[in-house]
């Protein structure tokens, strides 16, 4: 589903990320690790098309056929099925709970400005399956009680959670979770590998994760690639990679 081809980045004189290789398959939950400051954030920039790389490729291939989507604008990259929350949550706190994924539906929408000003028949068709649509999501996510609350009222784990039903409703192949057990406590980084499992399944996605917590990294992803000052150091299962001298000494350094 996702090839990201010798992809070098670099920042003036800094190297973000030194020829990374990744292929991700269809179904997967993969994991990117590494210390702070490794480069993993600037390679999901890089598959969203935050940034366009120095050097390299990315391809993503939806099912339909492959897509070079290196440097493409994120709003068509977002349209051919890649989805994304971030490390700081980004969410529009003003707003109520069920607005923020009906935005997320926009991304589908068929109907074009002037429609949606005079409200013809087919914009009010497609503005109640956008309502219903939001509303099933926020029940799937266990938010659907908190529909017209803020967003900025939510306790920090329900925020994340909200975050990923916007990015749902944007109908994803390929979703990138940036941190998502950041913040949280034991009980729900559990609660967070129980529901992006499940999400996974029902949705029929694809996964790309960046976490700190091990557990969750562990617990759920079937192949973990660690970077290491934006270089590739281990690729593989989550027994391998506890294993892999260079994976400790890059976590905990050497004597």
């Amino acid at each position: 589903m996702l090839k990201i081809e010798n992809m070098t980045m670099r920042f003036g004189g800094v190297v973000a990320a030194n020829k990374f290789n990744a292929h991700i398959k269809k179904g997967q939950i993969v994991g990117l690790i590494g210390p702070n400051g490794a480069g993993k954030t600037t390679i999901f920039n890089v598959v969203t098309g935050v940034y366009k790389p120095t050097e390299g490729k990315v391809i993503f291939n939806p099912g339909d056929k492959e897509h070079d989507i290196t440097g493409m604008a994120p709003d068509e990259i977002a349209k051919l099925g890649v989805c994304r929350t971030f490390q700081n949550i980004r969410l529009f706190k003003d707003m109520t709970v069920l607005d923020n994924v009906f935005i997320g539906n926009h991304l589908r929408i068929k109907s074009n400005v002037f429609s949606s000003i005079i409200r013809v028949p087919s914009y009010r068709k497609e503005e109640r399956e956008m309502l219903e649509k939001s509303l099933y999501l926020l029940d799937r996510v266990g938010l659907l009680e908190e529909k017209d609350e803020k967003a900025h009222s939510l306790p920090y784990g329900k925020q994340r959670r909200l975050e990923i039903a916007r990015a749902l409703a944007t109908e994803p192949k390929l979703l990138l979770l940036d941190e998502p057990a950041a913040g949280m406590n034991p009980q729900e980084s559990k609660e967070l590998m129980d529901f992006i499992l499940n999400i996974k399944d029902e949705f029929d996605l694809t996964v790309f994760l960046i976490e700190h917590h091990m557990d969750v990294v562990m617990g759920i992803c079937e192949d973990i690639l660690v970077l290491d000052h934006g270089e590739l150091i281990a690729q593989g299962d989550p027994e391998t990679i506890q294993k892999d001298q260079r994976v400790i000494e890059a976590y905990l350094g050497v004597d």
